[in-house]
């Protein structure tokens, strides 16, 4: 495994400005990361080790917007057919112990237009205010990433962009190429701060980071190195020669320890408990089992959620049991004889209801799988 540093970096992690010598002997020392960041509570980025996955472990992905392990949405914008698999996987670099694997599903020998097949995390703006942009004291921000490929298409280029949204809603980007090969890298990327636009100051979505896998001519541009109002600013955007991952159903890409953090230096990957970071993703998502005793011919019990959900949003319930019995099959809830009509209203950030919408067998056990999704 080998690190990749795209831009001069700094590899001392931690400074000590003061040491004060108290009367009773003992020192204190006041310590700050190089580049203006902390020790705990560096990374924005939820779900960086790969750890969690509540939607399953192996998904097929066949829509424009597929979320598969937690946080890390399978997108693609211009008409592509962008048929893949997504796992969480068991190659890892040292001490991490799993990524998330992609592969093709369907081939695009040759991208047209403004085609793209990405995989992205999007960050809520109130999160990314101590990067001060809009003011003349913004700070840099440094992306790292571990990746590699898999024996087809060693030695590919990708891009990995990020684009930032102010309070009016505009959007500036910055860019940079990656090159893979079957061996883990980390990969560490340093932009200078935005003096000019600040980022958002609310729940909605403030930093967006996107690893373009492919990209279609009319989204091919040179890398960036500062965030800037161009006429591209608002595009997706591969830099110049960007690899096709579309082009073989062999073709493999790994991801994992992604941080994203304050200042000019990629300090260690943050390891968080698994379940600091299980909380941090049940903001976006989360799914529990719902069962109650039908009464008469009717259901209607309150879900309580674990975590305070970024927003009210519109939960499902689905036909299956803690067990694996059911169909999954949305706004339906498994009886004991069989599958019945029911959804959830009255949907707010701390919990939500099930009603029943048809008939029910009374004095039977009723169960089911209630989900929400809040993401951004």
């Amino acid at each position: 495994m080998s690190t990749l540093k795209v831009d001069n970096i700094r590899h001392n992690s931690a400074t000590s400005d003061t040491i004060t010598m108290a009367s009773d002997g003992t020192c204190t020392a006041r310590i700050t990361s190089v580049g203006g960041g902390q020790l705990s509570h560096r990374n924005k980025i939820y779900n960086g080790a790969m750890m969690i996955s509540q939607r399953g472990t192996t998904f097929d992905v066949n829509t424009s917007s597929d979320y598969t392990l937690d946080r890390f949405q399978v997108v693609d914008s211009g008409g592509i057919t962008y048929d893949a698999t997504v796992t969480q996987d068991s190659s890892a670099p040292e001490g991490f112990r799993k990524s998330l694997k992609i592969s093709p599903d369907t081939v695009e020998t040759s991208m047209s237009g403004s085609e793209n097949a990405m995989i992205q995390q999007k960050l809520e703006g109130q999160d990314c205010q101590d990067f001060a942009f809009g003011t003349s004291s913004a700070k840099k921000l440094t992306i790292s990433f571990y990746a590699k490929s898999g024996s087809q298409n060693n030695n590919h280029q990708y891009t990995l962009q990020i684009r930032k949204y102010d309070d009016s809603g505009n959007r500036n980007m910055v860019n940079r190429a990656f090159t893979v090969t079957t061996s883990w890298q980390r990969y560490i990327m340093t932009f200078d701060g935005d003096t000019a636009e600040n980022i958002r100051n609310d729940n909605g979505l403030g930093i967006q980071l996107i690893w373009h896998l492919a990209t279609g001519p009319s989204d091919i541009h040179e890398a960036s190195t500062t965030f800037g109002r161009t006429v591209n600013n608002s595009l997706y955007s591969g830099v110049t020669g960007q690899s096709n991952f579309l082009d073989n159903t062999n073709n493999e890409f790994y991801l994992t320890g992604v941080q994203l953090e304050v200042g000019d230096t990629a300090t260690s990957f943050e390891h968080r408990s698994h379940g600091d970071e299980l909380r941090r993703c049940q903001r976006y998502y989360e799914e529990q089992y719902f069962m109650d005793d039908a009464g008469g011919s009717y259901i209607r019990g309150p879900v309580y959620w674990k975590v305070e959900k970024r927003a009210a949003g519109s939960p499902r319930v689905h036909a299956k049991r803690p067990d694996g019995t059911g169909s999954d099959t949305v706004d339906k809830i498994y009886q004991a004889s069989g599958e019945r009509d029911a959804q959830c209203f009255y949907s707010w950030t701390g919990g939500t209801m099930v009603f029943n919408t048809g008939s029910f067998n009374s004095n039977q056990d009723t169960l089911g799988r209630v989900s929400i999704d809040i993401e951004l």
